[in-house]
């Protein structure tokens, strides 16, 4: 805290510290650099004309004038008269040098008091600012939650709040005596950021979202998210991606399906962690989903089983026509980025390379992302260097991804990537990468267009945050958030999501599928 300590003065106008000057043309003083520097509290002393004094008095300020031959000096006190021969205002004869004293010393403690009530008032505002009472643990739970937001958000203006404020007041007047009062607070406190994927986590549905990066969970194989707005749709979940071989995957569901309802209830205003949370379970019992594909809605039973999250599956295909050599392509299938992907990935392409490939095809159609490092590690393996990805927050590029090289596994062999709606998150920034840098053709639809980068954190109490932490730009700087990445080339309509049916397409010239090897991988 900083005190500025002024004096007292009696005069009512400012006066600049430079100087002033008389000018003979005028009554008032003006101001002059020329003139000498004032000297304050100085002594009135006797003059010729004004004669001598009783008692010397102090003035306020004392100024020379700047004609040497004229060393008059006049103070500056709140009346202003001042004519040709500049005489002083008269002091009363009858003060004495004990009531001189008197009056400075009594001055001096007026001061004081002054101050002093001055520094209590201002110290007591500032104590009114924190709150008086002990922090129960309830509040201390609160507060890591809240200074979780603080530190990691992406957006420092916290959607225009005053985010200490906010503190201040939900500490005072939100009710934390129990432990559910105060998970209340935490998402009431989250709700004023109006972010759809930065959300509070209890206990059990925090480890449920934990799961979702392990190498299985047994539910029915969706991955969902909010829709982008993209086509037309503002309000339910929107199937991402289904799983492989998982029970929503065989029952059709698709990449861009409405899901209306869960088991009767509604989806309008349910969040992912509600919907991800409804839709896991016990193994071997059922669920039913409201679907909607284009204009057609159906009700879909599904059963709940383990799915297995292997993230790559990897196979040959062999192509007549090009000789012994060149007739091998290695198909790679990455369905997530989980905590085994980036291994997976480099062991898929040694395997394939013992086989003798001469070009590569990563396929991360229905791909909806997961563990962002994942995918900066396998952008690595297929980059010899480059910028991989750019993480920006409200005040602009605050980190750069990027490579030299030492981690490439395959950066010479030509190589195309499969994308679709369901390519999202971590998949469109490992797409991005690989087509900025000139490293790979992008062949399908445009992504799904997910620019947005979250953080999990765990509180103290097991329960967690997932927070919005950073957006990401490609390469080349594009914002692909609600947008998306478009690929170079579209594939057939007809073209298989599966890869069991992939090599067809490569092998059978009157396919209604087939590409052309040799237009596939052309740069």
């Amino acid at each position: 805290m900083e005190l500025i300590l002024g004096t007292f003065t009696s005069s009512a106008a400012s006066v600049s510290p430079r100087s002033l000057i008389i000018s003979k043309s005028q009554k008032n003083p003006t101001a002059d650099s020329e003139v000498l520097p004032w000297k304050s509290q100085k002594l009135l002393r006797p003059t010729e004309k004004t004669g001598s004094l009783a008692s010397p008095c102090r003035v306020n300020k004392v100024y020379y004038h700047k004609n040497a031959s004229r060393k008059k000096k006049f103070d500056l006190q709140p009346v202003w008269r001042f004519n040709k021969r500049f005489t002083f205002q008269q002091c009363s004869k009858s003060l004495s040098k004990l009531s001189a004293k008197f009056n400075e010393r009594f001055l001096l403690s007026f001061c004081r008091v002054v101050c002093g009530v001055m520094l209590a008032v201002t110290l007591s505002a500032a104590v009114s600012k924190s709150p008086s009472w002990a922090l129960s643990e309830e509040n201390l739970l609160f507060l890591e939650a809240w200074r979780t937001i603080d530190r990691a958000y992406v957006d420092k203006t916290f959607n225009g709040h005053s985010w200490f404020r906010y503190r201040e007041n939900a500490l005072r007047n939100e009710p934390m005596t129990t432990r559910e009062e105060t998970y209340a607070a935490i998402r009431k406190m989250i709700s004023t950021l109006d972010d759809p994927f930065t959300r509070f986590l209890e206990p059990e549905k925090f480890k449920n979202l934990r799961s979702g990066t392990q190498s299985s969970l047994t539910g029915v194989g969706l991955s969902i998210g909010y829709p982008t707005g993209k086509d037309g749709l503002s309000s339910g979940l929107v199937v991402i991606s289904a799983a492989p071989g998982g029970p929503a995957y065989r029952a059709g569901i698709s990449p861009g399906d409405l899901i209306l309802a869960i088991d009767d209830k509604s989806t309008e205003s349910m969040t992912i962690y509600d919907a991800a949370e409804n839709l896991q379970g016990p193994e071997g019992t059922g669920v039913d989903l409201t679907v909607r594909q284009g204009s057609e809605i159906r009700n879909v039973p599904l059963i709940r089983e383990r799915v297995s999250l292997n993230p790559v599956k990897s196979k040959i295909c062999k192509t007549p026509g090009m000789g012994e050599d060149g007739a091998r392509v290695g198909y790679i299938k990455l369905t997530s980025f989980n905590q085994n992907a980036s291994g997976a990935v480099k062991e898929a392409i040694e395997t394939l390379r013992k086989d003798n490939v001469s070009a590569f095809v990563l396929d991360l159609r229905d791909n909806s992302g997961g563990l962002f490092p994942e995918g900066i590690e396998i952008a690595k393996i297929w980059l010899d260097k480059g910028v991989i990805v750019y993480i920006c927050d409200s005040r602009g590029v605050r980190d750069i991804y990027d490579t030299d090289g030492s981690n490439a596994v395959a950066a010479s062999e030509p190589l195309v990537v499969l994308v679709n709606k369901g390519t999202a998150s971590a998949s469109e920034i490992l797409a991005g990468a690989l087509k900025d840098n000139k490293r790979a053709t992008l062949f399908g639809e445009q992504t799904f267009g997910k620019g947005k980068i979250q953080s999990v954190f765990e509180l103290s109490d097991g329960s967690g945050l997932a927070v919005t932490v950073a957006r990401y730009e490609t390469p080349a700087h594009t914002d692909i958030d609600k947008i998306g990445i478009i690929p170079d080339y579209r594939l057939p309509a007809s073209f298989p999501r599966d890869d069991e049916s992939f090599c067809g397409c490569l092998q059978d010239p009157v396919s209604a599928c087939y590409l052309d090897k040799v237009k596939l991988f052309a740069r």
